[in-house]
């Protein structure tokens, strides 16, 4: 009843005619309002990677980020290339600039990602075992140290991409030098960087129940039984129309079980080209189905779209053929993905439920056969 509601808080209703009810149509408060504040309604996030270059020289993406997402994540500039490109040689430009908008736009953030076979620079791929332990470290320590203090920053991938499609742990540089052990290390530095942060493992293709997930949910358990501080798990959701959608729920709810908190970090749903309007629809329903699932699962704190503007994004040069992945176009408008997102949000959506104080007591004037003017405080 969010008219009435605005009604009696104005302090006056002229000439009503004594035949008409006062009571206004329900409709829903905010129908239209930004995906952030349907997510906030219903005490999840709804976010975004961003890029710099855009976020500093684009008004459209500057102005849709901030006002559509409660939640920001770098797409890059907080990983280890760009924030200690030489050893000990720290740059937090970018960084910086992603934390300096959210706070402008009273978002929260979510690091994006302290350890990775990728993006890692050559030195530290080169260095021996203890040298390697001690770089890793001295990073976490250096960049999650640096935001620690910062209300802004809520969480970080600890981890990332550890496993192999067939559940065996990533053959990468970190597990050929320190063995599976770098996993618990790393978690370990970064909780004892920042006392606070969500401390998350962050993967792709395990949002279904399959192997790969399976190996997850296991290390996590076994994690968690040595006291290890994995606080999250994240899904990151890089969708394709054409392999069908896996049954993210129930995965989302065996994780949950183990009392960890759940994300989708990474959620873009890409087509082969040209799009089309059925596509554009297949592509709604599975950005839909995400949403819908992390709302129904109490554990899982929100979704963030890998960008969200086609303008911008990595799946053309990754993906041959394929594209139109995000919930904008390239100009900047709103695609069926955007409303499908925006409505599975507002679904349940309670709206406004702040009750109004008690209002003065009314007193008439001017009153007729026909009508009269209440006034009140």
């Amino acid at each position: 009843m969010s008219r009435l509601r605005t009604a009696l808080l104005t302090g006056a209703l002229a000439v009503l005619p004594v035949a008409a009810a006062v009571v206004l149509p329900a409709s829903p408060a905010n129908a239209s309002a930004p995906l952030r504040t349907h997510a906030e309604a219903r005490g999840k996030f709804i976010g975004a990677a961003l890029a710099t270059s855009p976020l500093a020289n684009e008004t459209a993406y500057r102005n849709i980020a901030a006002s559509e997402f409660n939640q920001i994540t770098a797409e890059n500039a907080m990983k280890w290339d760009a924030t200690e490109p030489s050893p000990n040689q720290f740059n937090f430009a970018g960084a910086d600039q992603i934390m300096a908008f959210a706070e402008q736009n009273d978002q929260q953030v979510h690091g994006h990602t302290l350890v990775w076979h990728s993006q890692t620079p050559n030195w530290v791929q080169s260095l021996g075992a203890a040298e390697m332990r001690s770089a890793m470290q001295n990073h976490i320590s250096r960049v999650a140290g640096r935001y620690a203090d910062d209300p802004v920053l809520k969480s970080w991938d600890v981890v990332n991409e550890v496993f192999e499609e067939n559940g065996n742990l990533r053959n990468s540089f970190w597990y050929q030098k320190l063995g599976e052990s770098y996993i618990a290390d790393a978690f370990r530095f970064a909780r004892a960087a920042d006392p606070d942060a969500r401390l998350c493992i962050n993967d792709y293709n395990v949002e279904g129940i399959n192997a790969k997930s399976t190996a997850m949910y296991n290390l996590v358990r076994s994690l968690r039984a040595q006291n290890v501080p994995v606080d999250c798990v994240g899904f990151q959701g890089h969708l394709a129309i054409q392999y069908g959608q896996p049954n993210i729920q129930e995965n989302m709810e065996r994780f949950a079980a183990l009392g960890v908190e759940i994300r989708v970090t990474e959620l873009d749903v890409r087509m082969q080209m040209p799009r089309s309007s059925a596509k554009d629809t297949t592509q709604a329903t599975y950005y839909s189905n995400v949403v819908k699932a992390c709302l129904a699962v109490s554990r899982c704190s929100g979704v963030t779209i890998w960008g969200f503007t086609d303008k911008h994004s990595w799946v053309p040069d990754t993906f041959s053929g394929e594209g139109a992945a995000l919930i904008y176009d390239e100009n900047y408008a709103k695609k069926p993905s955007y409303t499908a997102v925006h409505d599975a949000l507002a679904e349940g959506d309670p709206g406004d439920t702040e009750k109004p104080t008690a209002p003065g007591k009314p007193t008439a004037s001017a009153v007729t056969a026909t009508g009269a003017t209440l006034t009140w405080t």
